[in-house]
């Protein structure tokens, strides 16, 4: 007979043993070294133009090295 739910006692294909979400601590992106205009544009999926550096010294100047952390998820 056939069911729409999974069999508990086989397991998940998609799940492999060790397979675990990646804890919260290693998903962020700063290393604690300086965060660069260029980091910001191309974080935020920008061009690399003189107004989007612009727009990113303004940002840091304003948010600090967190305007990063803002940006990413």
């Amino acid at each position: 007979m056939s069911t729409s739910q999974p069999d508990a006692s086989q397991p998940d294909a998609s799940r492999q043993a060790g397979d675990r979400a990646t804890p919260d601590s290693l998903l962020h992106a700063r290393t604690g070294t300086d965060v660069s205009p260029e980091d910001l544009v191309l974080a935020s999926g920008k061009d690399l133009t003189p107004d989007n550096l612009e727009w990113a010294r303004r940002k840091l100047d304003e948010e600090g090295p967190s305007a990063l952390d803002k940006i990413l998820p």
